[in-house]
């Protein structure tokens, strides 16, 4: 597998992660305010799985430009 695959493979599974994260912020905000004190450590999870799929995203273009 090269190294471009690799990369594509990571940026569609941090994808699934992102979108796991992104309902369960959903989901908490309908839980609101009986579930208030989770707020910061759902937003840093969320937040962090973001974070690594704009990388991940950036690597990736990055790769493809080179070619």
């Amino acid at each position: 597998m090269s190294k471009l695959d690799e990369i594509g493979t990571k940026v569609r599974k941090l994808q699934l992660r992102a979108a796991i994260a992104k309902m369960k912020l959903r989901d908490l905000a309908e839980d609101l305010p009986g579930k208030w004190t989770e707020i910061e450590e759902v937003a840093e999870g969320a937040s962090a799985v973001f974070a690594e799929l704009d990388g991940a995203r950036r690597e990736l273009a990055a790769m493809k430009k080179l070619r």
